[in-house]
């Protein structure tokens, strides 16, 4: 099942994109020879408003094939010998219905399950956040200029944006009083367990364990399921998150109880935290759980989700540009299937419903990626292609047919070298 999900999702994510380019190109007049479902050879076709519909043989994304797109033609429906505007729309198609994807299953998930506010669950007494006057219960708005409107866009802020020494402004809703508020972190000394895990709505499952972590050498493994830390029940991945900011490692002692993957025994083990040395704080925890909004609030949260994944996307790119995301921690084609194996194990005792929702949230993040990835300025990407449509938009006239390929075919053999290498650490990262 986790390889037919995998199948599903990026058959859905890569047909809608072609299908961008589709709609857009018909609109433009352009001949679509062929649009095919899967890759490989052809299983059937049949003909219809002037273009061959086809099914091929591995159900594996698909293609939407134009006239003159590739060669020169003297079609009048040619690619080529359409104006550059329509051209533009046309490659900007297929990345614009990613983003359509993407917010219509935004529209699903919400609707389904609610959204995440952005409310202050907690404040921690004594700490930053609580001596500058906020308050559980406050909305959060903004954080230095940047809006916030959803729980999620918090924490992701603070992710791209590390805490320094530097204040915080703060933006919150109390009630029909709009506050701000300077918040000057705190420095404390960190300390951590060792461990992976999705802070998520299903059980705290543990992804990962680290081979110099407290939890690997008490004997935690993968698999296993945190079910309560210091005789405080866990019922989800959010819970443990929320537990952990509400109660910050110190160094003491801590209990863990463990629903084992192997047998489903539950064990209690005993682990003291290592040091981490210093990090800054404000003590307090944002919301995480979601809540129903109705057809308009499903309508709005539904493309502040997708702009969140839009922009989550993009800052993860800038941390990579700047070094402080490696290469070796992309995941590829791989480490993706992998992500949708682990998501749908956690949901498949759920119910159906559970694992659409499931499958639909990764379908969101997938689509969004893709559409973005496609719109990056490198040679045999749309990006790429848009690049020297609107140089020629600029400067009246084409660059020549010969030269641009040659930039293309360039970018697509450097495009699948970075793919070996990220395939290669997906592998790695598996069975390591």
């Amino acid at each position: 099942m986790n390889i037919f999900w995998a199948l599903v999702i990026f058959s859905l994510v890569v047909i809608i994109h072609e299908f961008g380019h589709y709609i857009f190109a018909r609109k433009g007049g352009i001949t679509v020879n062929e649009f095919s479902l899967g890759m490989g050879p052809r299983l059937f076709s049949f003909d219809a408003a002037g273009t061959k519909w086809s099914v091929k043989l591995l159900p594996i994304g698909g293609s939407c094939m134009m006239e003159g797109e590739d060669e020169a033609s003297d079609d009048e429906g040619a690619f080529a010998n359409k104006s550059v505007w329509v051209r533009i729309w046309t490659v900007f198609g297929g990345p614009l219905f990613n983003f359509i994807l993407a917010f219509v299953l935004s529209l699903f998930v919400i609707g389904s399950v609610g959204v995440d506010k952005s409310n202050i669950v907690s404040v921690t007494n004594g700490y930053p956040a609580e001596q500058a006057g906020l308050r559980a219960g406050d909305v959060i708005t903004k954080i230095n200029g940047t809006n916030i409107n959803i729980g999620r866009e918090v924490s992701s802020y603070f992710v791209f944006h590390p805490l320094s020494d530097e204040n915080v402004k703060i933006e919150v809703k109390r009630g029909d009083e709009k506050l701000s508020f300077d918040v000057k972190p705190q420095e404390k000394e960190r300390f951590y367990l060792g461990f992976g895990y999705n802070p998520g709505d299903g059980e705290a499952v543990i992804d990962s364990v680290t081979e110099d972590g407290a939890l690997k050498a008490a004997g935690a493994k993968a698999g296993d399921v945190i079910t309560a830390v210091n005789g405080t029940a866990i019922s989800s991945g959010n819970a443990l998150n929320n537990y952990f900011t509400e109660n910050p490692l110190d160094g003491k002692e801590t209990k863990i109880t463990l629903k084992r993957a192997e047998t489903g025994n539950i064990e209690e083990i005993s682990v003291t935290p290592k040091s981490a040395g210093s990090s800054y704080t404000l003590g307090m925890v944002s919301n995480t759980a979601r809540e129903k909004v109705g057809i308009g609030g499903t309508l709005y949260y539904a493309l502040n989700e997708t702009k969140y994944v839009v922009v989550t996307t993009v800052e993860s790119l800038k941390m990579m540009v700047t070094g402080r995301v490696k290469a070796k921690d992309i995941a590829g084609p791989v480490g993706i299937v992998n992500m949708i194996g682990n998501s749908y194990e956690q949901s498949k005792n759920e119910g159906i419903m559970v694992i659409l929702l499931s499958m639909a949230s990764i379908s969101i993040l997938i689509s969004a990626n893709l559409g973005v990835m496609n719109l990056l300025p490198i040679p045999a990407l749309d990006g790429g292609r848009l690049v020297f449509l609107i140089i020629e938009a600029v400067r009246g006239k084409p660059i020549d047919p010969d030269k641009e390929g040659k930039v293309h075919f360039a970018g697509f053999v450097l495009l699948m070298i970075l793919m070996v290498v990220i395939l290669f650490n997906d592998i790695l990262r598996i069975i390591g």
